[in-house]
């Protein structure tokens, strides 16, 4: 793949700033755990297999540093935002190692190979979705930028793109910060996928006049009945889908979903700086007097979801429940 969210090497975490992005290509070197935790707070990384992973090597980048016990490193970095849940996943998969005394780095490269080699198979096992449904939509970015490599809702695009389908993409512009029109349509555009950046509330009007064959979405937490958070307008999008009879397909890797939640009623919703509502755009378009609210996700229930693609395939809500004790009876896929 040729985009990568950020890689490990010679002691150093390399994030490509999101921020910057389209006009900018900056990587950020940082060599402290501290700077790791305000990279994912700030947003310079996001997406939540990206932040799952950058997590592990901030635990690691904690055990060089030798400042912070692995609890202090875990109670740092996990504080950052509170609705991924692979965020976690990620610090206590590596702070596990650090206690046994193996090799936090080690253990935060073998995250890091999981994530990626799990969102490949998502696009292999999903990509037959979409190989007869060319126009598709999608809503914020999850894509190689919030995955570390390959994406989640991108990599069944990419798959079935490499193999000769004729792709549209619709791409939300996602606000505030506009994750879709910044982030997702330049990695379609790097892929070569045909595309189209529409404003939020767009995205009814074109399933209704029959536009769109598909949605697919990406998650922060999906929770054990199949319900999941995912960023801000994701469920108006699922609701309309539903209305026109379109499928909607939530794809993310195993690490995406909280057996230990029974519903989205006990998923955290991250709420984000008013700023960034107020002052995203210049010049301002809010009077100063106003107030804003900003919460970074919402959360869609699974009667919404026609099916889940994992890296074993496509499982269907009603199965989900069923699904996650037997991977947790598995040994070998214990997370």
């Amino acid at each position: 793949m040729g985009v990568r969210a950020l890689w490990f090497e010679r002691g150093a975490l390399y994030l490509v700033d999101q921020r910057r992005l389209p006009e900018r290509h900056v990587v950020l070197r940082l060599t402290r755990t501290r700077e790791v935790a305000r990279a994912i707070r700030n947003m310079t990384v996001r997406g939540a297999p990206a932040i799952g992973v950058a997590g592990a090597y901030g635990m690691a980048l904690a055990a060089r540093e030798g400042r912070l016990t692995p609890a202090a490193a875990s109670q740092l970095l996990v504080s950052t935002r509170p609705t991924a849940v692979d965020l976690s996943v990620g610090v206590a998969h590596v702070r596990v190692a650090w206690e046994r005394g193996e090799s936090p780095t080690a253990a935060a490269d073998g995250f890091r190979d999981r994530v990626v080699d799990e969102c490949r198979r998502i696009g292999e096992s999903g990509a037959r979705l979409f190989e007869g449904a060319p126009k598709v939509l999608t809503h914020c970015n999850a894509g190689a930028l919030a995955t570390v490599e390959w994406g989640t809702a991108l990599a069944p695009l990419r798959v079935a793109h490499d193999r000769g389908s004729d792709l549209f993409v619709w791409v939300d512009e996602t606000r505030p910060l506009l994750q879709g029109s910044r982030l997702t349509a330049w990695e379609l555009a790097e892929e070569g996928i045909r595309h189209a950046i529409i404003v939020d509330n767009a995205a009814g009007h074109f399933m209704r006049t029959g536009e769109v064959d598909r949605v697919i979405v990406g998650a922060d937490r999906i929770a054990r009945n199949g319900d999941f958070a995912n960023k801000i307008g994701t469920y108006e999008k699922a609701v309309v889908a539903h209305e026109n009879g379109i499928p909607f397909y939530v794809a993310a890797p195993w690490s995406t979903f909280d057996g230990a939640r029974p519903s989205g009623r006990s998923i955290p919703v991250e709420e984000r700086e008013a700023s960034e509502v107020l002052g995203a755009s210049r010049p301002r378009t809010a009077p100063r007097s106003s107030a804003a609210r900003n919460p970074a996700f919402d959360v869609t229930p699974a009667r919404y979801v026609t099916g889940f693609v994992t890296p074993d395939g496509l499982v269907r809500p009603r199965a989900l429940a069923a699904t996650l004790r037997n991977r947790r009876a598995a040994p070998d896929r214990a997370t």
